[in-house]
């Protein structure tokens, strides 16, 4: 198995790459999606929202019916703010928030991706990423299946991490920091319009 994760500016692309990750094979079970709600995505009611500030319920409603995009709940998380999310990746981030407010150890959203085997680097710019107004997808898939589901999330108009930590590094940004207060739906617009591709 191996992880592979995608960074997207806009919530539809997100959600279009957890369904086409789906229907390629890839079990509901091992995908996770975390969206910034500052737009205040529709979210199902589900065992999900349940809990949500302790990650409680997060991953118990994956593989349903519906598929992971039917489990969505509310959370929060230290520094990005309200997020709809399910998945592994969000109970495992709501449970390492909670660690490392108990015990100080490195948690969060940039702990849940380090700890499933994405670079410390990638993690703080997924993670900076959501906090302005992005999604994750991360999925653990088999390695027969593995370049089939990274071409998947290229199609869905992945955001490149390494040209994206280039451009907040030109506005002084070094990593995550989840001390710093959640961006506003006007500031996570200026950061969308900063990226918008020509013509959408």
């Amino acid at each position: 198995m191996k992880t592979v994760t995608g960074l997207f500016d806009d919530h539809s692309d997100a959600r279009n790459a957890v369904s086409a990750l789906e229907l390629a094979g890839v079990p509901s079970k091992d995908i996770s999606i975390v969206s910034n709600n500052a737009d205040n995505h529709h979210v199902e009611d589900s065992n999900a929202a349940e809990g949500a500030g302790t990650g409680a319920g997060i991953g118990a409603v994956v593989g349903g019916a519906g598929g992971l995009l039917t489990g969505l709940g509310l959370m929060a998380i230290p520094g990005v703010g309200p997020v709809v999310a399910a998945g592994w990746l969000a109970a495992t981030a709501a449970g390492a928030a909670a660690g490392a407010v108990a015990g100080g150890a490195a948690g969060g959203i940039v702990g849940a991706l380090t700890s499933s085997g994405v670079s410390e680097d990638d993690a703080h710019v997924y993670a900076e990423g959501v906090r302005r107004g992005g999604s994750v997808v991360t999925a653990k898939v088999e390695d027969a299946l593995v370049p089939e589901a990274e071409a998947i999330l290229q199609r869905s108009n992945l955001v490149n991490p390494a040209e994206r930590r280039s451009a907040y590094n030109e506005q002084g940004w070094k990593s995550f920091d989840d001390t710093l207060d959640p961006y506003d739906t006007t500031r996570i617009e200026e950061e969308r319009n900063r990226y918008r591709r020509p013509g959408l």
